[in-house]
């Protein structure tokens, strides 16, 4: 797994060996941040679920001012702070060993409204339902937040879910489906 584009495109990145684990793989990973992006004038994103932290630190190499990266494995956070390190990028990164749903409600008390936010669980747990549930109750968006939910071709999900509309919906590779998600009311495409 390598960064991409960006001030770190080439560098490899290390990756959790364990089958708890699945990185985005670089194909996905490129074609997302040419919908997304492709490259960012600042901002602050959340990385949830962050694995080996290959998307946080796509978008730290593309542009983002800041990432939070949260997962609850430690072999992840690990591997997390062991990129971020030899990227030169734990000043612009905070890393959290965390549930998903502690992480959520911590970040709310600190009142951060993330411009961007992976959400990239394990694919047999499909708890998107409950995830966007408590980004709307921790007020961690406003109207320009982007979701971008990575998910398996098995997983349909809502064209409208907690005040969040699907912009768009697209098949990658053989499983890997990417939705994108922002408030209700507000026409980025």
């Amino acid at each position: 797994m390598r960064v991409v584009a960006g001030e770190h495109k080439g560098r490899k990145l290390n990756t959790v060996a364990n089958k708890l684990t699945r990185p985005t793989s670089d194909k996905v990973k490129e074609a997302l941040f040419n919908r997304i992006g492709p490259f960012f004038n600042g901002g602050v994103a959340l990385d949830l679920f962050a694995g080996s932290g290959g998307l946080g630190i796509e978008a730290l190499s593309r542009g983002i001012d800041k990432v939070i990266f949260v997962d609850q494995q430690l072999q992840a956070i690990q591997k997390v702070k062991e990129n971020l390190t030899s990227l030169a990028l734990n000043e612009r990164a905070e890393v959290y060993r965390n549930d998903a749903f502690r992480a959520l409600k911590a970040l709310g008390k600190r009142e951060i409204i993330f411009d961007y936010i992976f959400l990239d669980p394990p694919y047999k747990q499909d708890f998107y339902d409950k995830i966007l549930e408590a980004l709307t109750k921790y007020n961690l968006t406003n109207e320009n937040t982007l979701l971008i939910l990575e998910h398996d071709t098995s997983v349909v999900l809502p064209e409208i879910i907690h005040g969040f509309k699907q912009l768009r919906s697209e098949k990658y590779g053989g499983i890997t489906v990417i939705s994108l998600y922002q408030k209700e009311g507000n026409d980025h495409d």
